[in-house]
Order: structure tokens, then C-alpha cells, then sequence
């Protein structure tokens, strides 16, 4: 079992070409229009850090949200962060397009379409459809891909396995509007749904505190910062992957744990259940205000996607 502790000063070393000149978000902050809903997000720094080691993405081509934390130091984290979550687009973007049947070279037709995911694959015990497993199996090589890619270059700077950049990553893609969405988690980033007035985590944390708590283990408890798994440090990775059938109306959260680490779970539904089309960017701001409220300490991030409805 490999523990990485987030935001860590580890000395890690890199070329020119390998900082970043200037960090920025990889997405705006404006509303985006996707086939789920709309969304928009939001990351600050936070009160006590001095940089700013989360990323996120809204991408209505791709139908993907995506929420990435960063750790290995000031450069690394921002690295990692931002590299995850792009290593991922690029993957699923070329499984998303296939050539067109009459032998045009320069033409391509969706590989997924939302007739071809039978709603019954959101069962279980339901046998999957080929579109179903071809979705789930590619996402799973898109967030495989990105850490072997990332492994390469902490392996290329001479850190061992367990040390150098990491990252959290966490998110939801539509491969198909209409069609089910898929969701993807490595770390303690969250995915939040409120729905009928219920705040409901999708996700869970992979983090030693989490397993303790599960184990019934008595005080003192592990720091709540080791993780079980991050995209980077190890060759091999084990992400959580599921398939969720969003309603209209639908609130979904994703987050650092910068967001919800000390504020109570109760302010954050509060501040979800007001949510809307059009104010999503007051809704984030609100939270991220919480957070401050209630210590700040760490880097602040949150992506709001309300479902049309």
C-alpha cells in the first residue's frame, strides 16, 4: 500500500520546459452549455497557501467535468493537476470519433450515440450493452493512460515509486447526450448529487482516514491527507468507475477537498439547494466563501453542472 500526503514541499526537480509560466485554470470561469445541463466553475487559492495546486475542465465537446488536485510541490502540484486532466481529454477525444463507413479519410462519425445505451445497463445486475462497455472500458484506459504517462516523467526525474507529482482526479463524462453518464474517481476530490432536497456523496475517499473509519479503528485516527491511490506516483492504478443516470433538476458538485475538508456537510446542501441555470456562478462563489469562513488552508475548488429541467 502506497500513502502520498498532498501539498508537500518535495524538492522535485524539472527543466524549463516542465514549469508552468504562468498557472491558470484550464477552463474559465463562465457558464458552459453541455448535453447534461449548464455548469460553471470556480478555483482560488485559498487563505494560506501561495499557489494554487488544483485544476478543473468543463468540456461540452467532450460532455466532461472533470476536478483535479495536485501534489509534489509548488511546480508539481500545478503540473500534475493540469496534465491529468488534459492526458484524459486527449485520450477520450480519440475514442469518441471513428472514420467515416464510406472510406472518407477526412471524415469521422461519433463512435457513441445515446440510442445505443440501453437504459437498462444502469442495473447492476442488467448485462451491459456493447456501447455500455466500450464507454466504461475507455474511460478506464483514458485515466490509465494519463497516469502511465505521468509515472513516465516521475520515473524520467529519478523519483521512486510513492514519491515525485501526483494528482487527484474526479469527474463525470457523457459520452452520448441523452445516454447515462459515467463517472471516474482516484483520490479524495469530491462528487456530490442534490437531488429532491438531499445531498448525496457519489463518491468515496481513498484515503487511509476513510478506511479507518470504516474498520471502526478508535482515536487517534490517521491524518485525513494520506491517500490510497493518486495518478502519478505509482505505476498501476485502481479508479473507481460507475455509471449514473442524472435527472433533470439535478445538482452535482465536484470539489477539492479544499471545499469540503471543514465545512459541514448540511452548509454545503444549503447553498445547492438554491441553485439554478442562471446563478451557478453566485452558488460557487458561496462556497468557496464557506470554505474561507471555515479555515481556508488549503487550495479551493468548485464545478457546479445543474441538469436541463
Amino acid at each position: 500500500m502506497r500513502l502520498q500526503r498532498r501539498c508537500t514541499t518535495s524538492g522535485l526537480l524539472f527543466t524549463a520546459g516542465d514549469t508552468l509560466a504562468s498557472w491558470k485554470p484550464l477552463s474559465p470561469s463562465q457558464f458552459f452549455t453541455l448535453g447534461l445541463g449548464v455548469a460553471f466553475g470556480v478555483t482560488d487559492t485559498g487563505l494560506l497557501r501561495e499557489s494554487n495546486q488544483d485544476n478543473f475542465l468543463i468540456s461540452p465537446e467532450l460532455g466532461l467535468l472533470a476536478v483535479a488536485d495536485g501534489m509534489g510541490g509548488h511546480d508539481a502540484g500545478e503540473i500534475a493537476s493540469a496534465d491529468a486532466i488534459e492526458l484524459l481529454c486527449g485520450f477520450l477525444g480519440a475514442t469518441m470519433r471513428a472514420p467515416a463507413p464510406d472510406g472518407d479519410v477526412d471524415a469521422t462519425v461519433p463512435v457513441f450515440r445515446a440510442s445505443d445505451f440501453d437504459p437498462a445497463a444502469l442495473d447492476p445486475d442488467a448485462t451491459w450493452t456493447d456501447a455500455t462497455m466500450k464507454a466504461m472500458i475507455a474511460l478506464h484506459d483514458a485515466v490509465e493512460f494519463a497516469n502511465e504517462r505521468m509515472y513516465r516523467t516521475n520515473v524520467a526525474q529519478a523519483r521512486a515509486d510513492g514519491t515525485g507529482m501526483g494528482t487527484t482526479l474526479t469527474g463525470m463524462w457523457q459520452p452520448a447526450p441523452g445516454g447515462p453518464a459515467f463517472l471516474f474517481h482516484v483520490g479524495d476530490s469530491r462528487l456530490y448529487l442534490h437531488r429532491d432536497g438531499r445531498l448525496t456523496q457519489l463518491t468515496r475517499d481513498q484515503t487511509l482516514y476513510q478506511e479507518a473509519l470504516e474498520r471502526g479503528m478508535a482515536d487517534p485516527l490517521p491524518a485525513r491527507n494520506l491517500l490510497l491511490q493518486a495518478l502519478g506516483p505509482a505505476p498501476g492504478i485502481r479508479p473507481d468507475l460507475s455509471i449514473h443516470a442524472p435527472a433533470p433538476g439535478d445538482v452535482y458538485l465536484l470539489c477539492s477537498d479544499g471545499l469540503y475538508g471543514d465545512s459541514a456537510e448540511a452548509d454545503i446542501a444549503a447553498i445547492l439547494a438554491h441553485a439554478s441555470a442562471d446563478n451557478l456562478d453566485a452558488c460557487c462563489a458561496a462556497l468557496v466563501d464557506l470554505a474561507k469562513q471555515d479555515g481556508g488552508r488549503d487550495n479551493i475548488t468548485a464545478v457546479l453542472l445543474r441538469c436541463h429541467g
